[in-house]
């Protein structure tokens, strides 16, 4: 069996008190179809109660009110414990304005709570980054760029965090961050959506999983299967095919299916909601980027 991962039972939330669609910044996106604030709220509630029975923690932070997608809390900024045993958080440079108030919480929330920040860029000069982008995996870290994350960017991620970044290119309008497309499992696994990206990158990516489940364009969009959580041996995922079940189900992992049809309003869904904590990087290994040792 493959050991569970490391990382995945400390998440930040962001309740969707002010969750709404005021702008199309994504496929998903119509202003004309509001989602239901009791629903939303219900399904959110439902999300963080589950964690929490697995044996997770949910810290929250507080929404704004000028922010209507903050509640994909994901994208506040990629937070991690170095090998020193420092709290440093990457905080996002949203590629989209509307978005970019999210980060000045963000910076209070984490600098009150004890954690080191860092920008990539800010306030609309620099690279754009954004947090969906990346996750920790095989001992890399693996980070999207294309739509919302800048390639500049993966040189500065590398050194703040002494990590091996692995960038992939993301092409697919509609699984704009990594996080829809790309699902780490355990330290073997991972759900992968070759489809989103190009294909040297789906290659590249598939290369590093030494047992991938690969899910169709179709799967990954209509069902956000990819945008899923892992607690232990359990995976939370807003829907689950058959299909992808019953591999599932034969790694042996126990599948909890929490209804975030609202939240798929807005283009996210289980692990857009959900930013996880508790990841630590930078085991005193060189940094390679593009090739290039730039830290050692």
């Amino acid at each position: 069996m493959s050991t569970s991962l490391s990382w995945g039972r400390h998440y930040l939330m962001t309740e969707p008190t002010h969750y709404r669609i005021d702008y199309a910044i994504n496929p998903f996106m119509d202003t004309e179809i509001q989602p239901d604030p009791a629903r939303a709220r219900a399904q959110w509630d439902t999300l963080k109660a589950t964690i929490e029975e697995l044996g997770g923690r949910v810290d929250v932070i507080a929404p704004r009110a000028d922010s209507p997608d903050m509640v994909y809390a994901m994208n506040l900024g990629f937070a991690a414990t170095l090998a020193d045993g420092r709290r440093h958080v990457i905080l996002s440079h949203m590629r989209f304005p509307e978005r970019r108030n999210e980060t000045r919480s963000a910076l209070d929330w984490f600098a009150a709570n004890g954690w080191g920040t860092a920008y990539v860029g800010k306030d609309g000069i620099g690279p754009c980054f954004e947090a969906g982008d990346v996750f920790p995996f095989a001992g890399h870290l693996v980070a999207g760029t294309g739509p919302r994350t800048d390639e500049l960017a993966l040189k500065t991620l590398a050194a703040e965090l002494n990590v091996r970044v692995l960038g992939v290119r993301t092409t697919h309008s509609g699984m704009y961050h990594l996080d829809l497309a790309f699902c780490p499992l355990d330290e073997r696994r991972a759900i992968i959506c070759p489809d989103a990206l190009a294909p040297e990158s789906a290659q590249a990516l598939l290369d590093l999983i030494p047992e991938p489940l690969v899910i169709t364009e179709e799967e990954a969009l209509t069902t956000f299967a990819a945008n899923s959580i892992v607690i232990g041996r359990t995976i939370v995922m807003p829907s689950c095919p058959d299909r992808i079940r019953t591999v599932l189900e034969g790694w042996g992992f126990t599948i909890r299916i929490v209804e975030m049809s609202e939240l798929h309003l807005g283009g996210g869904s289980v692990r857009c909601v959900t930013n996880p904590l508790d990841i630590v990087v930078g085991r005193d290994v060189p940094v390679v980027y593009g090739g290039e040792v730039v830290a050692t």
